[in-house]
């Protein structure tokens, strides 16, 4: 290996912003396979970030390299992959460009393998470069870090000699052994099977900056030398990289120049000191004094910038805030450098990917940014240069969205499912001190499951189990945690509220002990705000029509005292179309043998309560509510190029598919706020999906949409409706401070 500083940086770059993986050569093309005789096929792993033995597949076929498409994607395709690549089997496969897109042709697509065959050619396929799909369908594989024996690649770069994949602080200040996050210590790079240091011969602030960005943490600060001096004087140290060089603005290591020592260089290190870095933690995991100072600087001034709709800590979908209206950004140039300026901005390290077509869900509102093209060592997205956008230029299919590197904190180790079918389900034990033990069930509901999804980095919780006999696997048979309650942002159970040490459960045993089911995917519903606004109105529907809607509650309790079947109920009515922007379809938690059937309006109800409805003073007082059950939860319409999946009709499965909505008519029942008893004045109207959280979102806070309301006695405006959290702090402050009226007149 040479020991210049350009070559390796440039050989690194290679391997590992797009390590390839190449096989051909050694491998002579099988008998009966539908490539050309004598064409050579090659294959390689590409993509950043990841591991040597996963990525995007690409595949060089007619000397041209292309990808393959995730349509139809299995299991069994990633085996006969890996295979081709080396190793002695598939873990996963990835779908819809994980790993980036890629570029040039889209070889293959619908491949179809058994799993056995010895050539991807050998399955069945569409055919060679005939294919739909875009290379946002790029197909990825992770691979068993396992070589076949004596399997040779002809084309690849010895690899244990030339990359930096693991990266670590170890601390040597004896209180921060056991404290998380690590924010100070010694730079060791995974080497064999164990650590090696880097000699700080050369070494700066932009080096730091980078390896702090890697832990997790926005920023560096100065380190005492003279300490680690001391300390390393007495250490055996093996040094593996020297004259490391980075500009500050790499989200690894590995981007950055420096060579490797050859041999046992260990005593190669002129200035005899190993690379130490000491990290600023974001607001999030500082702690102490600095952890109050710097949520006291937050709450004085709002953020301009936001993450939604992801499952984890620190990754969503990038929302801005301009003229005072949350909106998203368009994914055109969306790179590392912008993500990396983002990540930092809101307090987390550099950035590991940088989401491009909406993976984290659509967005709503404007769309306030596209083109955004960041060096790197901008303190705010907004001093990055970008392009105003027009509506002809993106639509929310295009928003960008961000995964940051975090500190580790070790909470996953906390937590554990027992009894499950699969890895994403089962009943939640957690350790509290030295004992391993069963979570109380009473008042476990969506939000608690989330957390403990988060905990355990599956993703988002689909159910939370209230009674867990049948997950009944384990010989933990002992309750250590009651009385959780949390907001549904927390990372660790821990940091939600509960009972301490003193523990009440109502029903104990093995059979109430909580459980969850989780998935990397969750719907999210929104309320097409302005439908509201053009379609309210008041009606005097007479109460000899209401018999079926006073059944169902979907009066005032007045209504009970009126004189029926005299008189009339006044009703504002509107409709409401709900959308899925998630990820995956909303489904009712009830499965159908449980839903209830209504002989008045002759349907079945799938969820008892789907939306409240609300009328509000501009102090927030409630005077006058409204309700009402899924009547019927269906797809209505639909976008372009997305199939309707849910119809109520003849008992049929309800639900609302990605990219679908379902529309309530202002001219059915229930479709409305009973009036009667309110007083002309001016007043918010709410409306709020999903109240009770029954059904798994990413993201609740979109859940709510408010209107101003004018009443006069007569008639209503309805006007300045918009999703909840849509506008900034001070415009919804403004918007609730609305002038009460003095009389009835409209001004």
């Amino acid at each position: 290996m040479g020991s210049c500083g350009t070559w390796a940086w440039q050989e690194l770059l290679v391997l590992l912003s797009s390590v390839w993986l190449w096989v051909g050569s050694s491998q002579p093309t099988p008998p009966g396979s539908t490539h050309p005789p004598g064409s050579q096929l090659k294959f390689r792993l590409a993509g950043y970030p990841r591991k040597h033995n996963e990525g995007r597949v690409e595949v060089f076929y007619n000397d041209e390299w292309g990808t393959i498409c995730d349509d139809d994607f299995t299991l069994a395709n990633a085996h006969v992959l890996c295979r081709h690549l080396g190793f002695v089997a598939a873990t996963g496969w990835a779908h819809s460009a994980k790993y980036g897109k890629g570029i040039g042709r889209i070889w293959l697509d619908n491949v179809n393998c058994a799993g056995g065959e010895k050539n991807i050619g050998d399955c069945k396929h569409r055919g060679w470069g005939n294919s739909d799909c875009s290379h946002e369908e790029d197909a990825g594989v992770i691979c068993k870090d396992e070589r076949i024996p004596g399997f040779k690649d002809s084309n690849v770069i010895e690899t244990e000699q030339s990359h930096v994949e693991e990266v670590r602080l170890r601390p040597v200040v004896a209180g921060a052994r056991r404290q998380l996050p690590v924010t100070e210590g010694i730079v060791e790079v995974r080497y064999k099977d164990g650590w090696a240091q880097i000699c700080d011969e050369g070494w700066d602030s932009q080096n730091s900056r980078v390896v702090c960005g890697m832990m997790g943490f926005p920023a560096e600060k100065k380190v005492n030398r003279n300490f680690y001096k001391l300390f390393t004087e007495r250490q055996q140290l093996n040094y593996r990289l020297h004259s490391v060089s980075c500009t500050g603005t790499e989200v690894h290591l590995s981007m950055c120049a420096f060579e490797f020592y050859r041999g046992n260089a260990s005593a190669a290190c002129g200035a005899g000191m190993p690379a130490v870095v000491s990290c600023v933690p974001g607001p999030l995991f500082a702690t102490g004094n600095a952890h109050k100072k710097k949520q006291r600087q937050q709450q004085q001034s709002q953020p301009r910038i936001r993450l939604k709709g992801g499952a984890k800590v620190g990754e969503g979908r990038v929302e801005v805030l301009k003229s005072s209206e949350w909106g998203t950004i368009c994914d055109d140039r969306w790179n590392l450098l912008s993500a990396s300026v983002v990540c930092r901005e809101l307090g987390f390290g550099s950035a590991r990917e940088a989401l491009t077509g909406a993976r984290m869900g659509q967005g709503t509102g404007p769309i306030h940014m596209n083109e955004v093209q960041c060096l790197g060592t901008e303190k705010t997205l907004w001093s990055c240069p970008f392009k105003n956008i027009t509506q002809e230029d993106c639509k929310h299919t295009e928003d960008a969205a961000i995964r940051c590197n975090i500190p580790y904190m070790g909470y996953e180790t906390l937590i554990r499912l027992a009894g499950g079918r699969t890895a994403f389900e089962g009943r939640v034990e957690v350790k509290r001190g030295s004992k391993w033990g069963m979570v109380c069930s009473d008042g476990w509901t969506t939000k608690e499951a989330m957390v403990a999804c988060r905990q355990l980095g599956l993703g988002y919780s689909v159910h939370a189990v209230t009674e867990t006999w049948y997950w009944d696997a384990s010989n933990v048979t002992e309750m250590v945690l009651s009385g959780v309650k949390c907001a549904g942002h927390e990372m660790s159970l821990s940091h939600c509220q509960h009972h301490g040490t003193s523990l009440n459960c109502r029903n104990t045993g093995t059979r109430f002990a909580a459980g969850v089911i989780c998935s990397e995917t969750a719907s999210d519903l929104l309320l097409h705000a302005p439908l509201v606004q053009e379609t309210a109105y008041i009606e005097d529907r007479p109460l000899h029509m209401l018999y079926c809607a006073a059944e169902e509650n979907c009066l005032s309790s007045s209504a009970r005292l009126a004189n029926w079947p005299y008189g009339h109920r006044r009703l504002l009515r509107f409709s409401s179309q709900i959308h899925n922007n998630g990820r995956a379809d909303f489904r009712p938690k009830a499965g159908r043998h449980s839903w209830v059937w209504h002989e008045c309006h002759r349907h079945y109800h799938s969820m008892d309560i789907f939306t409240h409805y609300d009328i509000l003073t501009p102090n927030g007082t409630k005077v006058a509510e409204g309700h009402k059950a899924s009547f019927c939860l269906e797809d209505t319409e639909c976008e372009e190029d997305v199939a309707k999946r849910y119809e109520c009709a003849n008992f049929g499965e309800q639900g609302i598919t990605v990219g679908c909505w379902d529309l309530y008519r202002h001219d059915i029942d229930c479709q409305w706020i009973d009036i009667t008893d309110v007083k002309p004045g001016n007043y918010i109207l709410q409306v709020v999906i999903n109240p009770n959280f029954e059904v798994a979102e990413s993201d609740f806070t979109n859940n709510a949409m408010k209107c101003n309301c004018k009443y006069d006695g007569h008639r209503i405006w309805v006007h300045s409706c918009h999703i909840g959290d849509a506008l900034s702090e001070e415009a919804n402050k403004r918007f609730e401070q609305y002038p009460g009226q003095l009389n009835n007149q409209i001004s």
